[in-house]
């Protein structure tokens, strides 16, 4: 069984946005690790705004679904565990709910954000991103 690894919406963004200057190691990560990808409710949504806007949305949320990007389900005791980790790290809680699921699951956390990524390492949970080929 392949390794899953929870995503970070920078990670899908920067995908998607050929200009983005992390596209390329984004576009390497999906395609050497192949999935099962995890993200968490809120993190799928932010990756979705751009298309949402243009009435794309379930079309994006289609192709995402096809790259093996799942969204995860922590459970009930989900706000504890949101609220403990933000009283802990002091993030924001996008980022927060990002590493709430690799938390949970004791998953790897792909991100480009230096903060989030900081905090993954200090816990033991950073996935490294390959550089671009």
């Amino acid at each position: 069984m392949a390794r899953v690894i929870v995503l970070d919406a920078g990670v899908i963004i920067a995908l998607l946005s050929p200009g983005d200057a992390h596209h390329e190691r984004a576009k390497r990560l999906i395609t050497l690790e192949r999935g099962p990808f995890l993200m968490h409710p809120l993190t799928a949504a932010e990756t979705l705004v751009g298309a949402a806007k243009q009435d794309k949305d379930a079309a994006l949320w289609s192709r995402l679904q096809s790259l093996g990007i799942e969204v995860a389900d922590i459970g009930p005791t989900e706000p504890l565990l949101l609220a403990r980790l933000r009283a802990d790290h002091g993030m924001k809680m996008p980022d927060t709910c990002v590493l709430a699921v690799a938390h949970h699951a004791r998953l790897p956390l792909a991100t480009f954000d230096d903060r989030l990524g900081a905090v993954a390492d200090t816990v033991g949970l950073r996935h490294p991103i390959p550089d671009a080929a």
